[in-house]
């Protein structure tokens, strides 16, 4: 019992500090504490299978995560990697050739409840920021997969996200807290790992990119010049060129380009 109520109690200190819940009173976020199951995975471990994606709310507590699924080839590639937050919701098909997974990209904590459940703590709350929880930011990246866009646009764009979701401002620029390797990079953009590391090489020479070892401080204002976005306006770039829900249509499109 002790060990339920200090589950609980570390499952509330890491609810309060999602924004995605901020619309949630103290009492409800308790109650949604209270109600998690929640449970801990190592990196690389698989956190949710398709099926278990499509039903329930998850969220992640702590931790980076990533969505995969298989490629044309058969290959299992990382398609986006989520913050702390709401893990968005699939709609489970009868047959799916993708087999989309969410797995942890480093230690994570995730805490799962049925929808019932979610209904009844989140009652009180206004229609509009339910409905902002529920909103889908999955299909930004599939955005940047465009035909539209080349990879030199497709990496500046995922560039953008990272320093979005998971950046620290210092005197040189943007600090991406989560280390990612070249085939990271080359598996969400859908390239060649030789063809990114060209690019970046290229970003550094154009001191749009600063290298530290394996972390990367970006900087921001020359590469949203670079973009066309609007200085200091990344996150309402980002609310304007997001698309809304209803993923697994688009998914089935996906196919990564080399």
């Amino acid at each position: 019992m002790d060990g339920q109520k200090n589950a609980s109690s570390t499952d509330l200190d890491l609810l309060n500090r999602l924004k995605p819940l901020s619309f949630l009173s103290p009492a409800a976020l308790r109650e949604l504490a209270s109600g998690l199951s929640s449970a801990n995975f190592r990196k690389h471990e698989v956190i949710l299978e398709e099926e278990v994606l499509a039903a329930g709310v998850h969220i992640l507590l702590r931790g980076v995560a990533k969505i995969t699924c298989l490629n044309p080839a058969g290959q299992r590639v990382a398609i986006a990697l989520l913050a702390p937050g709401p893990i968005p919701q699939f709609i489970s098909l009868p047959v799916s050739l993708l087999h989309f997974r969410c797995e942890a990209h480093n230690d994570c904590r995730v805490g799962s409840l049925g929808w019932d459940q979610f209904d009844i703590i989140t009652r009180a709350a206004p229609r509009s920021a339910l409905r902002n929880f529920h909103e889908n930011n999955l299909m930004q990246w599939y955005r940047f997969f465009g035909a539209s866009l080349n990879l030199r646009e497709r990496l500046l764009f995922l560039l953008l996200q990272l320093c979005s979701n998971f950046g620290v401002i210092e005197s040189r620029g943007t600090l991406l807290r989560v280390s990612l390797s070249h085939n990271d990079l080359a598996a969400l953009v859908g390239a060649s790992r030789p063809r990114v590391t060209e690019h970046l090489a290229e970003f550094v020479h154009e001191h749009l990119l600063i290298r530290q070892g394996r972390q990367m401080i970006v900087l921001l204002d020359k590469i949203e010049s670079s973009l066309g976005v609007p200085p200091h306006q990344t996150n309402d770039f980002y609310a304007r060129t997001h698309v809304q829900p209803h993923f697994s249509r688009e998914a089935q499109l996906y196919s990564p380009r080399s």
